[in-house]
Order: C-alpha cells, then sequence, then structure tokens
C-alpha cells in the first residue's frame, strides 16, 4: 500500500499531492532556453543595427571629407541628397545625380562626370574595403570630347587603411557600352588595377597599372571598315610601370620635365593583342623626348604578320611598296612558336611622334599637348 501522510487536522494526503508541493521541483527547461534565444536574438540585432549605423555614418563622414578636399583643390561635386540603404548584409550610401567636374590643371578643358547615381557600399565580410558602384547611364566629358556610358557592371574597388589614403584599386566592368566621337562601341569584359607608392624612390615603380580587355567592338569606320583588321579586337593586356619617384608640383609641364631630367621612365612590362588574324606580345621602354613627346624602344612578336600588312596596306596605313618589300623577307625572320604558327620578333620604335615596326613606320601620333602653367593661372 502507499504510504500515507497526515495534514495538521488528521487528513490524509496523497502522494501525488505531495510531490507537485514538495519544495525546490525545477520549471521545465524549453521555455527558459527559447527565452535566452529571444534575448539573444534581439542583442544581435541591437548590436548589428548599432554596427550597421557606424558603417553608414562612417561612409557619409569620408566622402564629406573626399568632396571638401577636391573642393579645396579647385573641384566642383554637386549631387542630390544622399541616402542611406544596404541593410542589412551592407551599408551603403545612394548619391543620385552625382557631378565631378576638375581636372583643369591635368587636362586642357578638364573633365566632367556625370551619373544617375553612384553607390559607395561596405558590405559583409569584407569591412576593409569600400565598393564604388555605378548603375545607371553615365556621362563622361574630357576637354571638347563626350562620352556616355553604361554597363550591366560597373564597379570600382578600393581598400580602406585606417587614417592614410587608398593608394590604388581595382575597376571591373561587364557589357560596358559606350557612345564616343568615333561612333559606338562595346566591351564584352575589362579589369584594370592601379597601385601607387608616393615613398618610391629612383628606380622604384611610383605607379603600377595592370589592364585586361576582351571583346572589343570598335566603332565603325567610314565605308563600312572599322579598322584595318576588323571591328573586333579579341583581347587586350597590359601591365606597366612608371618608375619614381614623381616629382611634386602643381604644372604638369613641370613636373614631366622634371620626371624626364631625373631618367624617369614607363616600363611596358608586357602588352599583349589578339586582333583578327593578328596575334601580338610586346614589350618596351618609353621616356619622354626634348618636347615632352613619347619615345622609347622595344620589341614585338607577331603571328599573321603576312596578313596584318595587308591588312595595313589596304588602309593605306603602309605603302604597297614597303608592304611588298617587308613581305618578301617575312620567311627569312619566321621561325614556329609553340603552337607550329609562324612568328616574326621584330624591333619597334617610337620617335617623332611615329611608331616603326621593323623600321616601318605604321602609326603616326597626334602632338600630346601639355597644359602651359599660364594657362592653369
Amino acid at each position: 500500500m502507499d504510504e500515507v501522510c497526515t495534514g495538521g487536522r488528521g487528513r490524509a494526503i496523497p502522494p501525488r499531492v505531495m510531490e507537485m508541493k514538495t519544495p525546490g521541483r525545477r520549471r521545465p527547461l524549453a521555455p527558459r532556453i527559447a527565452l535566452g534565444v529571444l534575448v539573444a536574438l534581439a542583442a544581435l540585432g541591437a548590436g548589428h543595427a548599432l554596427l550597421w549605423r557606424a558603417m553608414a555614418a562612417e561612409i557619409e563622414q569620408g566622402f564629406a571629407t573626399w568632396v571638401q578636399v577636391r573642393r579645396a583643390q579647385g573641384w566642383r561635386v554637386d549631387h542630390a541628397a544622399p541616402v542611406r540603404a544596404g541593410y542589412p548584409l551592407s551599408a551603403a550610401l545612394i548619391l543620385p545625380n552625382l557631378r565631378i567636374e576638375g581636372g583643369e590643371a591635368t587636362l586642357p578643358g578638364g573633365f566632367v562626370l556625370q551619373a544617375e547615381r553612384a553607390v559607395l557600399r561596405v558590405a559583409l565580410p569584407r569591412l576593409d574595403r569600400l565598393r564604388v558602384e555605378m548603375p545607371g547611364a553615365q556621362r563622361l566629358r574630357i576637354g571638347d570630347d563626350e562620352y556616355r556610358f553604361a554597363a550591366d557592371t560597373l564597379v570600382a574597388l578600393v581598400p580602406l587603411e585606417g587614417g592614410t589614403p587608398p593608394r590604388g584599386g581595382e575597376v571591373l566592368a561587364e557589357r560596358l557600352r559606350l557612345s564616343t566621337p568615333a561612333g559606338p562601341m562595346a566591351v564584352g569584359s575589362a579589369r584594370a588595377t592601379l597601385d601607387t607608392s608616393s615613398t618610391a624612390t629612383e628606380g622604384e615603380a611610383a605607379l603600377e597599372v595592370t589592364a585586361t580587355a576582351e571583346e572589343i567592338d570598335l566603332p565603325a569606320a567610314p565605308g563600312g571598315r572599322a579598322a584595318a583588321f576588323g571591328r573586333r579586337i579579341a583581347a587586350f593586356g597590359a601591365e606597366m610601370a612608371l618608375s619614381g619617384p614623381v616629382p611634386p608640383g602643381r604644372f604638369p609641364v613641370v613636373r614631366a620635365e622634371s620626371w624626364r631630367d631625373a631618367g624617369g621612365t614607363l616600363e611596358v612590362k608586357s602588352l599583349s593583342l589578339r586582333w583578327g588574324p593578328v596575334g601580338a606580345t610586346a614589350a618596351a621602354t618609353l621616356a619622354l623626348d626634348e618636347g615632352l613627346q613619347p619615345m622609347g624602344a622595344g620589341s614585338i612578336r607577331l603571328t599573321g604578320a603576312a596578313e596584318a600588312l595587308d591588312a595595313l596596306a589596304e588602309a593605306g596605313l603602309v605603302g604597297r611598296r614597303a608592304a611588298a618589300t617587308a613581305r618578301a623577307i617575312l620567311p627569312l625572320m619566321s621561325r614556329p612558336n609553340p603552337a607550329g604558327q609562324p612568328e616574326v620578333e621584330v624591333p619597334l620604335t617610337i620617335e617623332d611622334r611615329t611608331l616603326a615596326v621593323a623600321r616601318i613606320p605604321v602609326l603616326r601620333f597626334t602632338p600630346l599637348a601639355w597644359p602651359a602653367p599660364d594657362r592653369e593661372r
């Protein structure tokens, strides 16, 4: 039989009632766990909201500082009221109707950039990198030339370093469409990286640039001929380094003269091109001559050299007699490359604003115009 306890008045108390009244009985764990989870989620959400606000405020303050510096340099920066966005996965600042105007000290006539909107974004987990996105239609005027452009993706990635201005960055573009003074053109994909060093000494790189592009459709030329080798460039690549130090100063022409006199050079480490029947890789070292015009020497390796000569002669860029002479000696200079194609390696020079390949002039450049100091004042 179950034992029976009696109450104060002698009445029997069933065992189950005794168990319910036993002191120290713990409550079920499930409600306590659920409450703890809710509190933790609320604290996490509040902390994330505070972090997002801090990130958005830092982006806004950083942009305001950049604008102040540029305006102090004589630039004009205008935009509509900025809007914070991106919560919860990123902190973003949207700048509608952005207009940046300046650069008269560097470019004749300066430049004007107009964007439907620009988006400055920092996204988790890359809090050390700023994304500058430019969706929609944009317009760029350089001097008297105007370029309208839009892309499926147009993004600049800028590393953020505490207390110091960015030393470089990267630009990515996908399906870029441009309207140029020569006509419409398009680029399937492009990528460019830039790295600078303000402490570069003589012989060290003060500026390094790497660029690649694919599926470049050139503007159509008069008469339906876009270029000597066809309208589409299949691929282009370049890797260059500008030796330092770059002299300080306000006037570009004075800085260029000082850089030239100090033995400054632009090293084209590699230049590659696949255009119609032609494949080319080149390397060269360039400098400035007495007239502050580019000069230099290097070498180029060509596949499809015979087709290139025919196209240049057809376009009128090379005289037919010079093309015939070069075509006659090509077999003597050709060697098979790893793919078994005939390849020619020839010297190239740039002198007196003329590019010559194997001493054959193929292109004459327009003079490089430097803004005069009296105009910049």
